[in-house]
């Protein structure tokens, strides 16, 4: 059996396409603490480790996947937008420049008792954005607030912000490299 560390309704639907059977978790981990490490790979595969882990504690076997992404612009880890202004504010400035979404995977199987751990970047090119296509994107979806990114480059209207991506497609999408996953998964020993 796998479980998913997340409740995250992306991750979870991007899951289903690949045909697995399995259950998600909430893992209740308090991301934001003292300690917490500064560069963003190793940010996300350490808040990635910690979710498997808390989701692991409640189960004797089977196959713990945790996740955490985070973006990355110009030398700064960012994570989801706290309000309106601050989404705004990221928009406007990753406006016709790059930036960068990390995802970190750890995967804990409890019947072999081996862990893996990985991290997938994609590199994203913003198009130039007007003020009035960032406020018309905030007025539009009322769920800016939940993405690393502070907006969605499957719907709404901010799936045209992106001019061009290197790396994962799924990760930039979901949050979810499926294609990695799924080589790790073989690689700590899953049969489907």
């Amino acid at each position: 059996m796998i479980i998913l560390a997340t409740k995250s309704p992306y991750r979870i639907e991007r899951f289903k396409e690949l045909g697995l059977e399995f259950i998600s978790e909430s893992s209740e981990v308090d991301e934001y603490h003292e300690g917490r490490p500064t560069q963003p790979e190793e940010l996300v595969k350490y808040l990635a480790k910690l979710k498997a882990e808390a989701v692991a504690k409640k189960h004797s076997a089977g196959i713990i996947i945790g996740f955490d992404s985070v973006a990355y612009f110009e030398g700064k880890i960012i994570e989801k937008p706290k309000s309106r202004q601050e989404a705004f504010e990221r928009l406007r400035i990753f406006s016709g420049k790059k930036h960068e979404f990390y995802t970190g995977i750890h995967i804990i199987n409890l019947d072999n008792k081996k862990t893996l751990t990985d991290f997938v970047e994609t590199n994203v090119l913003m198009r130039d954005l007007s003020e009035v296509e960032i406020n018309d994107y905030l007025n539009q979806d009322p769920n800016f607030h939940t993405y690393a990114l502070g907006y969605d480059p499957l719907g709404h209207r901010s799936f045209s912000f992106v001019r061009s991506i290197k790396g994962s497609y799924n990760n930039l999408l979901s949050g979810l490299p499926v294609e990695r996953i799924v080589e790790m998964l073989k690689e700590i020993g899953y049969k489907d």
